[in-house]
């Protein structure tokens, strides 16, 4: 049986970036089930699923486009430091904040200044070539 629109499929995985830094790895661990066509996945990944069966291992690499996305300069804020806890003033702290929709948002401090600080709410892979090493362990 091949992958195609409605597949459940089952498959083992390592992620990693342009330098070679592993992002994350099921290999080993409980393999990743998802139903193909349902966006459970990066749209490049689902793209590059489509076709092969079970016992298929390849490597493919898929561009920001069909990944996520592009570094958004807009999403990049700048905000007052009073704003911010005492704890996240300063780079690398995590944040969590709500959209305008009442959505909820996590952010990164990417700077601090003397009156300000930059939060990056970007996706962290955002901008990233995604270069996955894939096992397809099952198709039904």
């Amino acid at each position: 049986m091949i992958i195609s629109q409605g597949s459940t499929v089952a498959i083992t995985y390592t992620l990693t970036l342009d330098g070679g830094e592993t992002v994350e790895s099921n290999v080993g661990t409980e393999p990743l089930t998802f139903v193909q066509g349902e966006e459970q996945l990066i749209f490049g990944l689902e793209q590059a699923l489509e076709g092969k069966k079970a016992g298929d291992s390849f490597k493919v690499s898929v561009a920001p486009e069909d990944g996520y996305g592009a570094v958004i300069e807009e999403a990049l804020i700048e905000v007052p430091l009073t704003q911010l806890p005492e704890e996240a003033r300063q780079p690398g702290a995590a944040l969590t904040a709500v959209g305008p929709q009442g959505q909820e948002l996590q952010g990164v401090v990417t700077e601090v200044g003397a009156t300000t600080a930059t939060i990056d709410f970007n996706h962290p892979l955002a901008g990233e070539v995604l270069h996955f090493e894939i096992t397809i362990l099952s198709v039904e």
